[in-house]
């Protein structure tokens, strides 16, 4: 292996390592539970909720984007 080889390898290790977690943290849809809990999100902690989301969706593309390059690069350079 070449050490462009083993960087890309090193590389797609960390990034799937890191899309796992960023998909992990992410919050499921969870459609019709707001009448269970009673409502009980109030306007602001919705919102804070939303923007947290949008960053991991965003983090989630970003590095999902890097491991699919990574992964292509690593099977033209092999």
């Amino acid at each position: 292996m070449t050490t462009a080889q083993i960087a890309l390898s090193i590389v797609m290790i960390i990034a799937s390592l890191f899309l796992i977690v960023v998909v992990l943290l992410q919050s499921g849809a969870q459609q019709g539970l707001g009448a269970i809990s009673g409502g009980a999100e109030t306007f602001f902690g919705a919102g804070k909720a939303s923007a947290a989301d949008k960053v991991l969706a965003r983090l989630t593309s970003v590095v999902g984007v890097i491991f699919v390059i990574a992964a292509i690069v690593l099977n033209v350079v092999h």
